[in-house]
């Protein structure tokens, strides 16, 4: 199952593919306990969650030490598989329901990710912390995202730059998003970066799937 992963990321250090084969074992027990991803689902994890939260890996090459929150992270995406793939990255995962972190916690611990940390909040709870980068696959409207996002995101020109093709951003929002978002975006007053994920891979399932950046 992991194929549909590595047809698109031939780089994975064996560490990383052993982590990423792990997932599925450890998610369809703990799903047996705690439904983080869709029962139906589950079959499809790593086309349906892990591919789908490595499409920011695939537009965006954050940098070593680089931190990133992940607002509203559910089962662990797109946190956990970005974890897995930017491992000098960290990652702060961040839900308001308690028992979804203790999947994201086990998963980690299982899978030995080391740049994971959790906190059980609301977003607009997170106090004295600074963050380069928000991610999110939460089904928030993009303007509650952004109003969310911008009080923990270091202010404007001190985030860490990241690439994305053959431009640079200094922070902001990242975001995964699908569907007619032409009324969400024009409801939002922002003027996000919008990139289909179906460009980057070609299954079905990505039709109508973007990811959105807001800069900070």
């Amino acid at each position: 199952m992991i194929e549909v992963i590595t047809n698109y990321f031939s780089d994975f250090t064996p560490k990383q593919t052993e982590q990423l084969s792990a997932l599925y074992s450890v998610y369809e027990e703990w799903n047996q306990k705690i439904n983080v991803v869709s029962r139906k689902d589950i079959d499809s994890l790593y086309e349906k969650h892990v591919l789908h939260s490595l499409s920011i890996a695939a537009l965006f090459q954050f940098k070593p030490g680089t931190q990133i929150v992940d607002l509203g992270t559910g089962g662990g995406f797109p946190g956990i598989p970005l974890a897995i793939f930017f491992p000098e990255v960290q990652f702060h995962l961040t839900d308001s329901i308690g028992k979804k972190l203790k999947v994201v916690e086990a998963v980690a611990q299982h899978i030995g990710l080391t740049n994971v940390t959790t906190q059980h909040t609301r977003t607009e709870d997170i106090k004295n912390r600074k963050f380069d980068y928000v991610v999110s696959r939460a089904v928030a409207p993009l303007r509650d995202l952004w109003m969310w996002s911008q009080p923990i995101l270091k202010a404007k020109g001190q985030g860490q730059s990241v690439t994305c093709g053959e431009e640079t951003f200094y922070g902001g929002l990242i975001c995964l998003k699908g569907g007619d978002l032409a009324e969400e975006i024009q409801q939002s007053g922002l003027h996000p970066l919008v990139w289909e994920i179906e460009q980057l891979f070609e299954e079905e399932f990505f039709k109508e799937k973007y990811v959105l950046m807001v800069r900070k």
